[in-house]
């Protein structure tokens, strides 16, 4: 009997070393709610903003509105996904950072390349031009 209690002591320990770092952080109805409610704004707006045309030019629209979709990815991230710097002692945040990171470059190059790809290509002359050659 006194080493099912050691067991049980010793089950215990571990699970509290297992959730150590999630302790802080409780999943809540308030919780999911407030995130949907967020997800609905931050939705709707961007729709009013297109459909009724209220700012002056697309461009500046289009900027807006991924504004809107990086605050929700955000509110997506902390209040679905429950991602924060204590969970799972931050490894989840650090995976995070460097998806981010890895994303950033890949874009990034891709625009380099494809903009002096642009730059550097041979100008296409008019097809008269082209039979003389």
């Amino acid at each position: 009997m006194a080493g099912h209690a050691h067991d049980s002591h010793g089950h215990d320990d571990h699970l509290d070393d297992h959730l150590d770092g999630e302790a802080d952080f409780h999943v809540s109805v308030k919780g999911y709610a407030t995130g949907f409610i967020l997800s609905v704004i931050l939705t709707a707006i961007p729709f009013w903003l297109v459909m009724g045309k209220v700012l002056p030019s697309p461009q500046t629209t289009g900027l807006v509105i991924l504004g809107f979709a990086a605050v929700q990815m955000v509110v997506h991230m902390i209040y679905f996904l429950h991602m924060n710097t204590k969970v799972e002692g931050g490894w989840s945040m650090l995976a995070l950072l460097f998806t981010v990171a890895l994303v950033v470059i890949m874009l990034a190059g891709s625009v380099w390349v494809m903009y002096h790809m642009n730059t550097n290509m041979m100008p296409t002359p008019d097809p008269a031009a082209m039979r003389n050659m």
